[in-house]
């Protein structure tokens, strides 16, 4: 099979299109045969060794954690699905013709591959921040750099529990915003001051990792109600850096009774081959996206 490889850490230039061996499926898994794959800024952080903490890494190194496809092998102990099945979820080096999941749900009906492979990481870590802010229904969240795949996830989450949500993008994703229910601003000279106009922060969200870290813990009086997915120098400022999944199989099915009910959409923007997977993971690391990035096999 294609597969999607590293032989050591660094920029987009180490990643490499090889032949490699099939997976297998071990207790617990399954394997499928990849129709798309989430494109995600862990993917680069984790090729560039910078969070080898949360994600301990052997080289050579597979890339990616989100695919969609359809199931060709049940492991051991597995109940739920069957060969033939269309699910997304989670695994590991899943830019590759065929990938092992660890976690799973069934596609919703109407959702294409492409767009099923945005969901697992970025839904998993927008209800992880939501709870880790503690911010709850009445109160506002500030989300700096909502426009991408997490952010576009928080802001329908939020809205449909209630919370206010004030989002920062650039001038071209103003209008995406508020079709998500946010109140939307502009990041750059004079922010800080826009959102104040808008009224009081009871929490904010760092998922761009542009360095404004200070502000936002100005903004709501206190570190604990600030927390990053961006910046690892958050903890410098007394603010929580969230890098560790929580229960992604919990995240799967929410995101799916979510998008069945129609109340969570997130688009992809961009699609890429697996010879282009050192594009996408320019363009990632570049940020500016609305929705999500993915590679179609």
């Amino acid at each position: 099979m294609k597969k999607v490889i590293f032989t050591e850490f660094g920029g987009p230039e180490v990643l490499q299109l090889v032949d490699a061996e099939d997976p297998h499926a071990g207790r617990g898994e399954v394997r499928i045969a990849v129709r798309a794959a989430g494109v995600n800024p862990v993917d680069w952080r984790v090729r560039e060794g910078q969070v080898l903490g949360a994600h301990p890494t052997e080289l050579p190194s597979g890339v990616g954690l989100d695919a969609s496809g359809v199931v060709d092998e049940v492991g051991e102990g597995v109940t739920d699905v069957e060969v033939g099945d269309r699910v997304f979820g989670e695994g590991s080096s899943t830019y590759a013709e065929f990938a092992v999941l660890s976690a799973w749900a069934e596609m919703p009906e109407g959702l294409t591959f492409e767009e099923a492979a945005g969901y697992p990481s970025v839904v998993e870590t927008a209800l992880r921040l939501i709870r880790e802010v503690e911010v709850r229904a009445g109160e506002t969240l500030l989300v700096s750099g909502a426009s991408g795949g997490v952010g576009s996830a928080v802001l329908q989450i939020a809205r449909e529990r209630g919370i206010a949500v004030i989002g920062t993008a650039g001038a071209a994703n103003q209008d995406y915003l508020r079709g998500l229910g946010a109140v939307a601003t502009t990041y750059g000279e004079g922010w800080v001051e826009r959102v104040r106009e808008l009224g009081k922060v009871d929490a904010a969200l760092d998922l761009a990792g542009s360095g404004v870290i200070p502000e936002l813990v100005a903004l709501t009086g206190d570190p604990q109600k600030v927390v990053s997915i961006a910046d690892l120098g958050a903890p410098e400022f007394g603010v929580r850096f969230s890098g560790v999944a929580g229960s992604v199989p919990d995240a799967l099915a929410e995101a799916a009774e979510l998008i069945s009910l129609g109340k969570l959409h997130i688009p992809v923007e961009k699609s890429y081959t697996l010879h282009d997977a050192a594009a996408a993971h320019v363009d990632s690391h570049a940020g500016h996206t609305r929705g999500r990035r993915v590679i179609v096999i």
